[in-house]
């Protein structure tokens, strides 16, 4: 059996194309079942199978979080100013950003973080 008659861990028949049964542990031969063409298995399972996944495979809701707080990270360093004092230590401006986290129909979130002490807060709007 040639190379070129397996793709991945799939083995077609060279004459007709047939997706091929695996071999089992003792057998020395594979049989097509469509044409009746019979395979020696000699060296089928020294080949070496090696599977790839894309990142927008297998979607979950962990994934879909850890994009989220990832896109977040990348929001982060765009954040704007605001002249508001803080409340920890005076200083006349601060940071802040809006996120939606109540329903629709309801005010945004805005989160509040000082530049100078770090201290942070949010207020519902």
């Amino acid at each position: 059996m040639s190379a070129s008659n397996i793709i991945g861990s799939l083995t077609f028949c060279p004459e007709c194309g047939n997706l091929l049964d695996m071999a089992g542990s003792d057998d020395d031969i594979i049989l097509c079942n469509q044409c009746g063409c019979a395979f020696r298995t000699a060296g089928i399972e020294t080949t070496e199978v090696v599977t790839t996944s894309s990142e927008r495979s297998f979607q979950s809701s962990l994934k879909a979080k850890r994009h989220l707080v990832q896109q977040n990270k990348a929001a982060q360093q765009a954040r704007a100013i605001i002249k508001e004092k803080c409340p920890s230590c005076g200083n006349p401006e601060m940071e802040y950003h809006t996120m939606q986290l109540r329903s629709a129909d309801e005010g945004q979130t805005v989160f509040y973080n000082c530049k100078k002490c770090g201290h942070k807060y949010s207020v519902n709007n």
